[in-house]
């Protein structure tokens, strides 16, 4: 089994981020169509350079570039980007149905992919995978208004801009339950020294 490495954090970003940049820059010089075409094999490529360096594959990096691939297709196919603009609105409530699903069964699958990363009790594993299922939601019917209420220029704006910041903002208001929930070893760890 092939050891799995880890990127520079820079590098990880730019295959995240890059694809949504390509797609934004190639609208802003031709049209949906056009950005759609190249957005598919872009993200596709992103997922075989993540792998070429890592040697493993996200789960939700797998969901994303097969949503990506069969809204986009659709997109190409019947020349309707209602397809494209659905697919943050599908990745979104796929991922909090397989989150919700976990917790109907107490089990935190956030833990399966950040078990690395973090150290949390059980209770705080659980609370901070209850937290991204209805983050994950709200993406989904934040997208679904400004996609069916504002123009197709503001829904690319929004995916490219909007979207990231708004993660971005989320992911920092979770550093209270992080700090709550704190492994016990990690608290003693961040404890000042006796003496």
């Amino acid at each position: 089994m092939p050891q799995t490495k880890h990127p520079h954090p820079l590098v990880k970003m730019a295959l995240e981020l890059g694809p949504i940049a390509v797609f934004f820059v190639t609208y802003s010089r031709s049209d949906i169509f056009t950005a759609t075409a190249v957005f598919v094999p872009v993200v596709l490529a992103s997922l075989a350079a993540g792998w070429a360096l890592t040697r493993s594959l996200p789960r939700m990096a797998v969901v994303t570039a097969v949503v990506v691939t069969v809204f986009g297709g659709l997109t190409l196919w019947l020349q309707d980007a209602t397809f494209i603009k659905m697919k943050p609105t599908i990745v979104n409530l796929i991922f909090a149905a397989m989150l919700g699903w976990g917790l109907l069964r107490g089990q935190s699958y956030i833990r399966y992919l950040m078990g690395d990363a973090l150290s949390l009790t059980d209770e705080g594993w659980m609370a901070f995978t209850r937290r991204w299922a209805l983050f994950f939601v709200f993406m989904a019917a934040l997208n679904e208004l400004v996609w069916r209420t504002q123009s197709e220029a503001f829904w690319v704006s929004f995916k490219t801009f909007g979207s990231p910041l708004i993660s971005l903002a989320f992911i920092a208001a979770q550093t209270g339950l992080l700090r709550r929930h704190a492994a016990p070893e990690d608290k003693a760890d961040d404890a000042p020294p006796q003496g």
